[in-house]
C-alpha cells in the first residue's frame, strides 16, 4: 500500500472551506470582499491541511514590491509599548527597511487581512495572541513571523523572543527571604498569560527552596493599577499580612503603593515591593521601587533581527530567543521586622 504524502494544493483549501479557488485566493492575499464566515472557514482550512503558497514565495516576492517588515502590538500606550516600538524600531533602521506598525485591537481580528493585503517581508508579532487559524494563514502567505514576548505558548514552527521571567521571580523572591521575609504574596497578570505563569512559578519555586516558609499567596490583577491595589488591600486586611510582596509589573506595583498608604503601611518598614519591568515609573515613586529589569528594547530589536534572519533564509529551522533579566536592588524592600 502506497502511501501519499501529496503537498495542499490551494484548491484542497478551498474544496474544504466549500468555496471557490480564486476567494480562497482572496482570503490569503488580504482582500476586504470577502464575507466573514467565508474568510474563517479559509483559514481553519489553511490550518488543517497545512497549506503553504508553493516555493515558498510570499506576497511581496510575487509582487515584486520594496521591502518593509510589519510590527503588529496589542496596544501602544504605556512605557512597555514604547520601548518595545523603539528596540523594533532601531533595528529596522539599521538594516535598512522599512516599518509598518500596527495595532491588534481586541476583539477585532483586522490586522491579519491588512497585513495580507500589504506585500509584507515579514511580521513581529507583540503581546498578540495570534490564533493558529491567524499563524498558518500568515505561514501560508510566506510571511516569516516572529512572537516578542509570546502570551501563550508558541507553536513549534513559530519562532519567538522573551525575556528569563522565571529566573527573574526567582532572584526577586531569593531577596526577599533573604531579608527575613516569611509571609509573602504575589500580585500576578492573567492566570493565562505565559509570562506571568512564569514569574509566578519562578517566585514559588523559590520560595519552596526554603522549606520552613508558608507558601505564598498569589492573586490575578490583570495587569490593572487599579486591580492590583484592590488586591493588596484585601491582602493587608487579613489576620496574617504579607511582609513582602512581588508584583509581576512595576505598574502593578504602583498599585500596591498606593494600598500601603490607604492602609497606614510604611515602605519599606512595614513591607517590601519588588516589581518587574524597571519602567521610569519605578523611579519616580518614593522610595524608589526594587525591581527586576527586563530588556525590553533589546527585546525588540533582537525580534526585528531574528526576523530578518529568517526572511533571508539564513537561519534554519524555528528559533528560540530568551534574555536574562537582572534583579535592581532600590528602597522599597528592606528588612522583615517583627
Amino acid at each position: 500500500m502506497v502511501v501519499s504524502h501529496r503537498r495542499a494544493t490551494l484548491r484542497d483549501v478551498a474544496q474544504r472551506a466549500g468555496t471557490t479557488i480564486p476567494t480562497a485566493s482572496k482570503v490569503l492575499n488580504g482582500r476586504s470582499d470577502v464575507s466573514d464566515e467565508t474568510r474563517t472557514a479559509v483559514l481553519e482550512a489553511v490550518s488543517e491541511l497545512g497549506y503553504v503558497r508553493p516555493a515558498g514565495r510570499s506576497i511581496a516576492d510575487a509582487r515584486g514590491d520594496d521591502a518593509f517588515v510589519d510590527l503588529v502590538i496589542s496596544g501602544i500606550e504605556g512605557t512597555w509599548a514604547n520601548r518595545a516600538l523603539s528596540g523594533v524600531e532601531q533595528a529596522a533602521v539599521d538594516a535598512g527597511v522599512d516599518l509598518v506598525v500596527s495595532v491588534a485591537r481586541l476583539p477585532d481580528e483586522g490586522w491579519l487581512t491588512r497585513l495580507l493585503a500589504r506585500p509584507s517581508r515579514g511580521v513581529v508579532l507583540a503581546l498578540v495572541n495570534a490564533s493558529a487559524p491567524q499563524l498558518n494563514a500568515l505561514q501560508a502567505a510566506g510571511v516569516p513571523v516572529v512572537l516578542l514576548d509570546p502570551v501563550s505558548q508558541p507553536p513549534a514552527s513559530v519562532s519567538s523572543v522573551g525575556a528569563a521571567n522565571w529566573a527573574g521571580a526567582h532572584a526577586a523572591a531569593e531577596h526577599l527571604l533573604g531579608l527575613g521575609h516569611r509571609s509573602l504574596a504575589v500580585i500576578a497578570g492573567r492566570r493565562e498569560h505565559l509570562y506571568s505563569q512564569a514569574r509566578v512559578d519562578g517566585f514559588r519555586s523559590a520560595v519552596g527552596m526554603h522549606g520552613d516558609r508558608p507558601v505564598p499567596r498569589v492573586a490575578f490583577a490583570d495587569w490593572k493599577r487599579d486591580r492590583a491595589r484592590q488586591a493588596a488591600l484585601e491582602l493587608f486586611r487579613t489576620a496574617e499580612p504579607p511582609t513582602g510582596i512581588f508584583a509581576c509589573s512595576d505598574h502593578m506595583a504602583l498599585g500596591v503603593y498606593e494600598a500601603a498608604e490607604e492602609c497606614g503601611l510604611s515602605i519599606p518598614e512595614d513591607v517590601s515591593i519588588v516589581g518587574f519591568d524597571d519602567l521610569p515609573e519605578g523611579e519616580w515613586v518614593r522610595p524608589r521601587l526594587t525591581t527586576v529589569e527586563q530588556p525590553i528594547a533589546d527585546m525588540g530589536s533582537a525580534a526585528l533581527r531574528m526576523l530578518l534572519r529568517l526572511r533571508s533564509g539564513s537561519a534554519a529551522g524555528t528559533l528560540r530567543e530568551e534574555l536574562s533579566t537582572r534583579l535592581l536592588l532600590r528602597e522599597s524592600t528592606g528588612p522583615a521586622t517583627g
